[in-house]
């Protein structure tokens, strides 16, 4: 993406420039050969946990290269209006949209997760989501029927609220610039009834 608005390029790490390298040379030893990225992938990360440090050092040199170019150009980068640090800003979250409804899967999780807690208490975050999906897929229809009526329910909590969020956003600036017209041009606009319900 980088040179479009002028910002250099992201480093490579040692393991990009291998896996780059390997990649070039495999193409060369087999032009017609199309590679499965999956498999390729998977056999990069076997081959590089497999060899030495003094092996490695070549690809550790050339990330080091290209870490101090990318620092060099990043010290003279000025990212545009909007981005802080050459990252676009994250759009802000009204605090007062309505809350977004759940699925009956996290409904589920809700439940159980304090469980798969207590019995796997070193467990990472991923381990413990991966055994929730688990145990969704193992809950019978009868029990599933009951989170997918709280995730009804809570669809139809949050489609009322979304409404009468869209239609209270949508018409505080409307009045606004209709009290602002009224004072301007008197009363000969025929669009001043309109503006309050219609700007959503």
């Amino acid at each position: 993406m980088g040179k479009r608005d002028g910002k250099p390029r992201g480093r490579m790490s040692a393991y990009a420039y291998f896996v780059q390298i390997h990649r070039e040379e495999h193409k060369k030893k087999h032009p017609n050969q199309n590679v499965v990225f999956a498999e390729f992938s998977k056999q990069c990360a076997e081959r590089w946990k497999s060899m030495s440090d003094k092996e490695k050092q070549r690809f550790h040199q050339l990330a080091e290269k290209d870490k101090k170019r990318y620092d060099g150009e990043m010290a003279s980068y000025k990212p545009p209006k909007g981005e802080k640090g050459g990252r676009k800003k994250k759009r802000q979250k009204d605090p007062n949209a309505p809350k977004r409804a759940l699925s009956a899967f996290f409904w589920f999780c809700n439940d159980e997760r304090p469980r798969v807690k207590s019995v796997m208490p070193d467990s990472s975050v991923g381990d413990i989501a991966k055994e929730l999906g688990r145990r969704w897929n193992a809950v019978s229809a009868a029990n599933k029927s009951k989170y997918e009526a709280l995730a009804a329910k809570d669809k139809a909590r949050y489609e009322k609220e979304m409404n009468a969020y869209k239609s209270k956003k949508g018409k505080a600036p409307a009045k606004a610039a209709a009290k602002g017209r009224k004072v301007e041009e008197d009363s000969d606009d025929d669009d001043d009834d309109d503006d309050d319900d219609d700007d959503d």
